[in-house]
């Protein structure tokens, strides 16, 4: 989740009594982290914990990619740093992550050093021991290199994880990456406590509150939200639509909130101000988990036709919240069961007559909704730590685990 991921993770004081069933393995991990506002920062601290939970121990080595941090928010389960463009941190990093049972490295490009990261090949081929490399992205129309480097990549690693059907297809079918050494492990996600399920209805009572939350820039298509809103008219004056976010960083320090305000100036031109709410709190897991949750519905309106994973669409399903998402190729798999509706992309009336749907057929949003949570248990952290946990078990009794 980008808007609010917890500074400092709550870590839990000791493994549960099912930990003791199964060895205690010291598992290496290589990504951006907390408090560097991204998703992948995100997604590997409620991994880190996940597994801490599971009953083993997690060295993280954070990735330097330039961005200015205060060393006193890196704490936990951060052992090292590796600097981009660094020889000597590589290696360096490599040793250090050599002394774990197996190592897991979260893959995106362009947070490793070198052209299209490819400084992630010099970290695999110096790491002693087993190594899970996480696919955060699969490009379909890759340029050479970076094609060459997903290749090696996964030439080099013991296993590779996707996390949707649609990333295991293009991965198999578009690259020469043998299919044995591929796994699918869903991205995860907190869910909502029994309670506040329970209570989420008196929020929603009377309104139907749209909502589309995470770090804001060009190709979130939240300008085709605000249109379909216009589109709409005063027909409707229950709907509310909420664009929760601060600017990305990269965006901010390269346009400042020229996107953010636009939004702003839309909403403004076409008549529904008072119907959008620009929301940039600050909210921690829990305060997040419980502001998705008391959304009618949660619209991703993605410019993309490319992204097969997407931790925001996993985190609305965990929370119980139907979805509209534009065609992109995880919305397409994970909404096709019935939790949400699918509309072409860029596309304010097909958005509209999706939003229109929900507010005239309450029938229809009940049947979402009671989707979504049958979904939602399969898509928990604990869930998807526990596969990445049975993972480690498996290479380290396939006798590949030299750590010390």
């Amino acid at each position: 989740m980008s808007v609010g991921s917890p500074l400092r993770p709550n870590r839990p004081a000791s493994p549960p009594t099912s930990a003791f069933r199964r060895p205690i393995r010291r598992i290496g991990m290589v990504s951006t982290y907390p408090p560097k506002l991204c998703g992948l920062a995100t997604f590997a601290a409620a991994l880190e914990q996940g597994l801490v939970r599971t009953g083993n121990r997690v060295d993280v080595v954070r990735l330097d990619d330039g961005d200015a941090i205060d060393p006193k928010w890196i704490t936990g389960p951060v052992v090292d740093t590796l600097i981009n463009g660094d020889a000597a941190s590589i290696r360096a990093a490599a040793a250090r992550l050599s002394q774990c049972d197996v190592v897991i490295i979260q893959h995106e490009y362009g947070i490793f050093g070198g052209p299209d990261g490819d400084e992630v090949i010099d970290l695999i081929q110096a790491i002693d021991v087993p190594t899970i490399v996480v696919l955060h992205t699969v490009p379909r129309l890759p340029t050479d290199h970076q094609r060459l480097v997903l290749v090696k990549i996964s030439e080099l690693a013991s296993r590779v994880i996707v996390m949707t059907k649609a990333a295991l297809y293009r991965l198999t079918s578009s690259y020469p990456i043998d299919p044995k050494k591929v796994s699918t492990i869903p991205h995860g996600a907190t869910l909502p406590t029994t309670t506040l399920r329970a209570d989420v209805g008196a929020l929603t009572a009377g309104r139907t509150n749209l909502l589309t939350w995470g770090l804001l820039g060009p190709g979130k298509g939240v300008e085709h939200v605000i249109d379909a809103m216009s589109l709409l008219g005063d027909a409707y004056p229950q709907l509310h639509y909420t664009v929760a976010g601060v600017t990305h960083p990269k965006v901010f320090a390269a346009r400042g909130d020229e996107y953010r305000d636009s939004l702003i100036e839309r909403a403004t031109t076409t008549g529904v101000r008072e119907s959008v709410t620009f929301d940039n709190d600050y909210r921690d897991l829990p305060r997040l988990t419980r502001f998705v949750a008391s959304a009618s519905a949660v619209v991703l309106p993605y410019d993309s036709t490319d992204q097969v994973t997407s931790g925001v669409l996993v985190d609305a399903i965990a929370a119980g919240r139907p979805v509209i998402a534009t065609a992109f190729p995880h919305a397409v798999e994970l909404l096709r069961s019935g939790a949400g509706i699918v509309v072409p992309h860029q596309n304010p009336k097909a958005m509209a007559q999706a939003i229109r749907s929900i507010v005239e057929e309450p029938e229809l949003l009940a049947s979402m909704t009671v989707e979504a949570h049958r979904l939602a248990p399969s898509l928990s952290w604990t869930a998807v730590a526990d596969r990445y946990a049975v993972l480690t078990d498996e290479l380290v009794a396939a006798g590949q685990s030299v750590a010390v």
